[in-house]
């Protein structure tokens, strides 16, 4: 059995159906899907039980009605687990991991500042990436406006881009 197929394997006996579609998608990488009332539950224990000691980014997309968030976590430097999750875009709120991995905090405000998620206890979610004077309810990576209309709706509000 391959390293990786034991980690599947642990994951499915420690949070049976709450981990969906768990796949091997190639060498040291592992895919799976969890509930986002579950997040923080399946990280610490990945984290301290399994080792992935390592969160490499938080990805974030528009699907849709929602916005997956796909948690990276790497162990040893080798393998990549990667952690997927939706939120719903009219309600865009889970919790922060920012206390289970450190850097996780930055990838979060990334994250809240292009799609509008909202990561609650999360101390920090000012502008990382975006002016400060961006328009706020505007987020460049949702795909509910173009690009044309989200050109018009940053040129009316005057963002100096500093």
């Amino acid at each position: 059995m391959s390293r990786e197929e034991e980690f599947v394997k642990k994951l499915e006996e420690r949070f049976g159906r709450r981990v969906r579609d768990p796949r091997i998608q190639r060498a040291r990488r592992i895919f799976v899907e969890i509930d986002g009332k579950d997040l923080r539950e399946v990280l610490t224990y990945v984290k301290n039980e399994l080792g992935f000691d390592h969160i490499s980014a938080i990805t974030g997309l528009d699907v849709g009605e929602d916005i997956e968030l796909i948690y990276h976590v790497a162990y040893e430097n080798s393998i990549e687990l990667s952690i997927k999750t939706k939120v719903s875009k009219k309600d865009p709120r889970i919790d922060t991991v920012a206390d289970i991995y450190d850097p996780a905090g930055i990838y979060e405000r990334e994250v809240h500042d292009l799609l509008g998620v909202v990561f609650e206890g999360n101390p920090d979610l000012s502008p990382l990436l975006l002016p400060d004077d961006w328009p706020s309810g505007v987020y460049p990576l949702r795909k509910d406006k173009s690009f044309e209309e989200l050109r018009e709706l940053v040129e009316k509000s005057g963002v100096s881009g500093k």
